[in-house]
């Protein structure tokens, strides 16, 4: 069936909404990120106020430098009422916290132009919208832009987006500019039901990974943070002053990796079989499929080896299992 013309160039216009949706999504996460409630400007402003007092005077907790202990984090709702402006920028936490919300919604949008454009493009060519490395990295995108709302909607990381959307915005430059395919038929090899089984899966399991290595780069870079011990600290391990505490990135990636690992094991397994169906052997030494391979090794531990515990301590949260692992099952996989 030849291509539907019309269909082929609704889908690119509604791959550019998306795409100019998601940057503007990550410039309102970078407003959060730095002005926000968990924004260094902000913890700043926060901190307690030093005054001299005379010698034999009473002197206050809060006077004398110390911090308030028990004091509950700081919400996205009590960032709405905090109103301190920041010097040079009139940027208070509220504003900041509105413009992230904002992020949030400008991110749900360019989720639905993402669902147009993957629809009108299976339209356009009549099959299903991942019958090549193009699709195969929007709909990845798309896994992992969804899989960020619900942490996003769940856990008060709002702020992390911008890393998410910088992730998805380079993926989808990259795809538009370098691998760009014009909508048409699949080669005689994919056009099989294991395509639809296969490829699916993959996709579920790699826009997965996406998030979760996200988060494991981030854990990475705050873990290194926390233990400078005030030391000479240079970028990227600054950016750790201004994430959540470690032990939530950890389990975001733990999570995220949990869910995916065995739907990317069954992934592997089908695209074995598909093999054998079309070319008549299990394994080939593809790169994809000795990526994939390596990438499932290298996850197997990490995801199903219950880490010891310290001794006379608890044990670590399981995500930082997953650090090092997770660029290689988010990256060699494609």
């Amino acid at each position: 069936m030849p291509m539907d013309v019309a269909w082929a160039n609704l889908s690119d216009q509604l791959l550019t909404v998306a795409v100019l949706s998601y940057a503007a999504a990550m410039l309102g996460y970078a407003v959060e990120y730095a002005f926000g409630a968990r924004g260094p400007v902000d913890s700043d402003a926060r901190q307690p106020t030093r005054e001299l007092a005379a010698v034999g005077a009473p002197v206050s907790g809060a006077d004398s430098g110390d911090e308030p202990s028990g004091a509950p984090p700081v919400s996205y709702e009590d960032a709405d009422s905090i109103e301190a402006s920041r010097p040079g920028f009139g940027v208070s936490a509220g504003r900041a916290a509105l413009i992230g919300k904002a992020a949030l919604w400008l991110t749900v949008l360019g989720a639905l132009a993402q669902v147009g454009c993957l629809t009108a493009r299976g339209l356009a060519a009549d099959r299903v919208p991942w019958g090549n490395m193009y699709e195969f990295t929007i709909a990845v995108t798309l896994v992992g832009v969804i899989t960020w709302l619900v942490v996003a909607f769940g856990k008060p990381v709002r702020h992390l987006g911008l890393f998410v959307m910088l992730a998805v915005v380079a993926l989808l430059g990259f795809a538009a500019v370098r691998l760009y395919t014009q909508a048409g038929p699949l080669v005689p090899a994919l056009n099989s039901y294991w395509l639809k089984i296969h490829v699916s899966t993959a996709i579920l399991a790699t826009g997965m990974f996406l998030v979760g290595f996200v988060a494991a780069a981030m854990y990475l870079i705050k873990d290194r943070h926390d233990t400078a011990d005030g030391g000479d600290v240079r970028f990227p391990i600054t950016l750790g002053e201004r994430l959540p505490d470690a032990e939530t990135l950890e389990r975001i990636t733990y999570r995220a990796h949990a869910v995916a690992f065995p739907i990317w094991t069954f992934a592997i397994i089908a695209g074995a079989i598909w093999a054998e169906e079309a070319w008549t052997r299990y394994w080939g030494w593809d790169p994809k499929e000795v990526w994939a391979f390596i990438s499932w090794v290298v996850c197997t531990p990490r995801t199903c080896t219950p880490a010891p515990p310290p001794a006379g301590g608890a044990a670590p949260p399981p995500g930082s299992r997953l650090s090092a692992g997770s660029p290689c099952c988010s990256t060699c996989s494609w």
